[in-house]
């Protein structure tokens, strides 16, 4: 992985149906060092009905999921804004249709990049679309086996598509036992394509520990404070968060370009020198006496006397003149 992690900041449905409070969300990211900002295109009537039930029963004022989905669209000319916004600061936009015709105004849009979620990872017909479009698309693996990757996989390859893989929890927040983090060279090794972690954990850690295990994509929701209303807040990560998870990242991966040679530690050579240490006496000893395990001191710097590491090789040897107390011990002291 010699490119930087590909880092997505996803906002969903953090705007609470507010189009002056994601503009300032895509201000707000801009400023963390994140290359892309994601979204979800809700638009109710074509990917939902009244009888969706609540994933988390959070809103107080919607009767219905149906109700909450209408709630966070946006029209296309303000879908067409947003997009325009995210070009001004220097963000990717990607965003998560979850219809058909979600993919045909993310198409007039000019939308960078396709998130398909963990939900429509089996929806062929969705995919089909998607594809046709001959766009990237990262898929969220959170709700699929093995078996049913396996199927989509084929059938974005029969495509010829271009997609990787997040490994994905579906849990809001997701705990330390489901991060499922050996996911990601399973991955890895069965699909030979890029390979990413979504989290859900609003933890900085988990993001850290994906990347030292081999994510090249990372994406994790961002919310203002996580006491604020909606139904991610408290799985996301705060902007400052966001910050110091960006600085972090790029430093392990900068780290995994450098492997240390531990064979080879040549480099070293001069603070051996100082940091090593020799063979002294830590009492007045006269000629003659015969050195025993309790006689001996090691001190700085090395090479003033026989080397600490050889102490085994002095013990019942004797001296063969008085030494004083904190004396190096040299090969000639001895017989």
């Amino acid at each position: 992985m010699n490119r930087k992690p590909y880092l997505i900041a996803e906002i969903a449905q953090a705007h609470e149906g507010s189009l002056g409070i994601l503009h300032s969300y895509i201000d707000a990211v801009a400023k963390t060092g994140v290359q892309a900002i994601k979204f979800q295109m809700h638009l109710a009537e074509a990917e939902s009905s009244i009888h969706e039930p609540f994933r988390v029963q959070f809103s107080k004022e919607d009767a219905t999921r149906f109700d909450y989905w209408k709630r966070m669209e946006f029209t296309l000319d303000q879908w067409k804004g947003i997009k325009q916004h995210c070009d001004e600061v220097g963000l990717d936009f990607i965003c998560s249709p979850f219809s058909n015709l979600a993919v045909d105004w993310l198409e007039e849009i000019g939308v960078h990049t396709y998130k398909v979620g963990s939900g429509e990872v089996n929806n062929f017909l969705l995919l089909e679309k998607i594809t046709q479009t001959g766009k990237p698309i990262i898929l969220s693996s959170g709700m699929s086996s093995f078996a049913e990757l396996d199927q989509t996989v084929a059938f974005l390859n029969s495509k010829k598509s271009q997609f990787s893989i997040l490994q994905c929890t579906t849990a809001y927040p997701t705990q330390p036992e489901q991060y499922g983090l050996n996911v990601i060279a399973e991955l890895k090794q069965r699909y030979n394509i890029p390979i990413g972690f979504s989290d859900h954990s609003a933890k900085m850690a988990t993001g850290i520990a994906a990347v030292a295990l081999g994510a090249e994509i990372l994406e994790f929701h961002v919310v203002f404070h996580r006491t604020m209303f909606g139904p991610d807040a408290i799985a996301s990560l705060t902007l400052e968060e966001t910050k110091q998870l960006v600085e972090a990242v790029h430093d392990i991966h900068s780290a995994l370009q450098y492997p240390i040679h531990k064979n080879n530690n040549a480099a070293f050579n001069e603070l051996k020198s100082i940091f090593e240490k020799s063979l002294a006496l830590n009492k007045n000893l006269p000629q003659g006496h015969t050195l025993t395990f309790a006689d001996l001191e090691s001190k700085k710097p090395k090479g003033y006397g026989i080397s600490a590491a050889d102490f085994e090789k002095v013990i019942g040897r004797q001296l063969t003149k008085d030494k004083s107390q904190w004396d190096f011990l040299n090969e000639d002291d001895l017989s």
